[in-house]
């Protein structure tokens, strides 16, 4: 049994912003098929500033836990800023993840980053 920070526990029993944006700016959906592992985020986007983000995620603890972390880290940032967080950065925030389970954090903010990607798109953005 790989161990866990509390924070990576606490993310996965009480998992922030789950859900779904019907009207979303940007939606972005990872996968991996080898672990089974599911992302999909949703971002609102007002005056640059991620206003709202929610996301659906079908995996382990670790990949609830890192997207509900992600989806923490991006609220109230600008698009920018969003497209910096990196899954070192996520890994960090959680105090941790066992090696075998690092590559959640790299779904976690793909799927964030797939999102404002589609959302420029939609905006006419290169």
């Amino acid at each position: 049994m790989p161990f866990y920070s509390e924070k990576v526990m606490e993310h996965f029993a009480n998992p922030r912003n789950v859900g779904e944006i019907k009207d979303a700016d940007g939606v972005g959906e990872v996968g991996n098929p080898v672990c089974g592992d599911m992302m999909t985020f949703y971002i609102k986007v007002k005056n640059n500033i991620v206003s709202d983000v929610k996301f659906k995620t079908f995996g382990c603890g670790a990949a609830i836990a890192v997207s509900s972390m992600v989806s923490e880290m991006a609220m109230g940032k600008t698009v920018e800023e969003v497209m910096k967080i990196t899954n070192a950065d996520v890994a960090k925030e959680l105090g941790g993840l066992p090696p075998n389970k690092m590559h959640c954090s790299n779904l976690g903010a793909d799927a964030l980053h797939k999102a404002v990607k589609d959302y420029r798109q939609k905006q006419g953005v290169k």
